[in-house]
Order: structure tokens, then sequence, then C-alpha cells
């Protein structure tokens, strides 16, 4: 199937325009030359006790233009400042804009570190291929990334509860009402330090609403894509949740009512099997689901423990609800990098609410993936996943 997809896609390119592949696959900005202007009037940094998710920012930012007449501008580090964008830009009126969510960590030694930020970089390449926006160097772009968390280091915060939460963005900035692949682009990167994701705390469970009239996304869809438009239209369907009581959105697909994310999160069940074996399971990447740089990282840690089976495969609602009925589920957790791991505590579905007993059983597998994974991002525990920036 991967063979198939890339020679699918090598037709793809070789069908686009000669024009449009040469601008689209055109050499990259260079981080070497990135200059920075130094903000004159720095801000006093909060104590990470009060801080919340996304709503303080550094004193700089990253930006970097591109055009179809002229290519890749230079990286620019500059004060933090407001977007100045014609009214009718692309990203205004057609959503054509994606962005990625990364952290940085201040470890028990004072050294910062990112965590397996290529990933991030990956999949950013892919969600702009997919939106028709100029291609770059990932490692590039890693590069200037670095040097902008380098410059605004102080605002990583001296704590073990928080961290610096990146969000690079690309958007089109094309001044045209025209359905139409963007001329103008502009990746930019805020930095900002930030607390727990989730009101209720670090590692409390989460209530979810299951309410198979919602879909987050769908087959020939865009959900495997980091894109701003996957993202708004989820925002009523969350208000709804509340309103049922539920803090969450389990979204379901088809008339199987597969299981697909869990709010803004992959999700993990832990289980004993028919076969009595005890696995953990996850929905496949098949291309409806966002492939999560945490998830990732729970499959990969998972597997090289090698102390139970683990599964990417579908599961829909009568075979959890079956499992659960049975007394055979253990746990059930969101994976991602705002949240690191969240367990679930209960599931509303069709009027019914059913209680999931992770909390109960630990929740062992979960709470061992959160402090793996914090050890690792911390420098308690050394590993090539978490590079260093100072």
């Amino acid at each position: 199937m991967a063979a198939l997809r890339s020679a699918l896609y090598g037709q793809f390119v070789q069908a686009l325009p000669f024009s449009l592949r040469s601008l689209r696959f055109a050499s990259s900005f260079k981080a070497a030359d990135l200059t920075i202007e130094h903000n004159a009037v720095c801000k006093k940094k909060p104590d990470p006790s009060t801080l919340v998710f996304g709503k303080q920012f550094s004193d700089h930012m990253l930006t970097i233009e591109w055009s179809e007449k002229d290519g890749w501008e230079t990286p620019q580090i500059k004060p933090f400042q407001n977007l100045s964008l014609h009214p009718a830009s692309s990203a205004l009126h057609y959503s054509i804009e994606l962005f990625e969510g990364m952290k940085a960590f201040r470890g028990v030694d004072n050294h910062i570190r990112l965590f397996r930020p290529m990933l991030n970089m990956e999949r950013m390449h892919r969600s702009a291929d997919r939106s028709c926006l100029p291609l770059f160097d990932k490692a590039e772009l890693l590069e200037s990334i670095r040097k902008l968390v380098e410059v605004d280091q102080e605002w990583v915060p001296y704590s073990q509860d928080a961290s610096l939460y990146i969000r690079p963005t690309f958007i089109g900035i094309e001044p045209s009402l025209g359905v139409s692949r963007a001329g103008r682009a502009m990746i930019f990167v805020i930095i900002g330090p930030v607390g727990p994701y989730f009101a209720t705390g670090s590692f409390n469970p989460v209530s979810l609403l299951a309410d198979p009239s919602f879909v987050r996304a769908w087959k020939g869809g865009v959900g495997a894509y980091k894109m701003g438009g996957n993202y708004s239209p989820t925002i009523a369907v969350q208000n709804e949740a509340v309103k049922r009581g539920c803090q969450q959105v389990l979204w379901l697909y088809g008339e199987q009512e597969q299981i697909t994310e869990v709010g803004t999160m992959n999700l993990f069940i832990y289980w004993t099997n028919k076969k009595g074996e005890r696995e953990l399971v996850t929905p496949p990447l098949d291309g409806i689901i966002l492939p999560g740089v945490t998830r990732q990282s729970l499959l990969d840690l998972a597997r090289a423990w090698g102390e139970f089976k683990v599964t990417e495969r579908t599961v829909d609602m009568k075979e959890l609800l079956g499992t659960l009925d049975a007394g055979r589920v253990l746990e059930v957790f969101g994976a991602g990098t705002a949240c690191v791991v969240c367990p679930v505590g209960s599931l509303l579905y069709k009027g019914a609410t059913y209680q999931i007993p992770t909390m109960q059983n630990g929740p062992d597998l979960a709470k061992r993936f959160y402090k793996e994974l914090t050890d690792i991002q911390y420098g308690r525990k050394p590993s090539d996943w978490a590079p260093l920036v100072v």
C-alpha cells in the first residue's frame, strides 16, 4: 500500500504543470540567513503556577514569507506583533491554513529540550502539500524554530509542571477572492508558556459524549492533516457535550460507529482481549485519524517494552460496549501534545452513561506512559527523542 501511495503521488507530481512544480518544490529558505530584531521592551514572565493554556505569549516571533514571484524570503525573528493582512487574504476566506503544536521543556539540569520535533515538521510538510502551499526544507524550519526558542529561552518555565508551547502556522495570504492556489504565503511561529490543557488538571479523568450524528472527519477528506478547518466545526459539538454534562467528544464515524478520536486527542484502549491477552488498541491511520506525535511515541514505547500486545485497528461502539459489559476494559485515555495523556472516566451514549474503570485500575498504564514521556521531556531520562535547544 505504501508503494502504491508513493507511485500515485509520483504520478500526481508529474501531472502538475511544470511552472507549478518548480514553484512548489523550489529551494527553501535557510536558517543560516535568519535575521534577529530584539524587542526593546520585554514583558514580565508569569508565575508558572498561574499558567493556563494558550493565553500568554513571549517577546518574539518568527516569520517567513513566500511569493510566487520571488520564492522564499529571509526568515525573521522580530518583536511579537500583530499581523497585517489584506482583507481578501485566502486564509481568511477559504481556510488555506495549517498549524502544528510542539513544546519545549526546561529540564532538571536547566537545559531546554524539544520532543521529537522532526515528526511535527514532517506532518506540517504533508499538510502544506495537501493545502497546495509552497513546500519547504523541514530541517531549515526546525532550526529556525530552535533559534526562536533560544532567543526567548527565559520564557521556558522554570517548572516541571509547565512548558513552552510552540505554534508554527502556515497561511495563504494571496489578496484575491478566487478559489485557487495561494500565490503568496507566510509561515509564522509564536510561542508562550502553558500550564495544564484541561481545567480539571493534568491527570484527572474526563467524561465523553459519543453522538453518531456528529462527524469530525471522513474517508477522502483531510482529517489526517492539521488544518484549522478541521477544528472550528468541532467547537459547537464541544459546547453540546458540555450542555449534556460531558467535557469532551468521542468522535464516531460511519454506520458501524467506528471510534476515531477523543476531542483533539488520539484515543487508546487498554483491555483484556477475547484470547485473554492484555492488549493496547488504537484506531489505525486510515485517513481520518491525525497521526499524533504522542500517539506514535506511546506505540513506540509499548512495542519496545514488549509486555502486552499492541494493535492499530478499527474498534466500533458495539465492540467497546460489549467489552465494557464483559468487564475486560482496563483503561481508556487520550494522548496529545497539549495534555500528554488524559484518562477517560465515563461515556454518554444514546442517553446512557457508561462508567469506564480507568481510575480504578490505577490507571497503571496511562500513568506509566505519562511518567516515561515527561521523564524524557524534562531530562530525567536521556533520550534522542529530546534534542537540546539550549
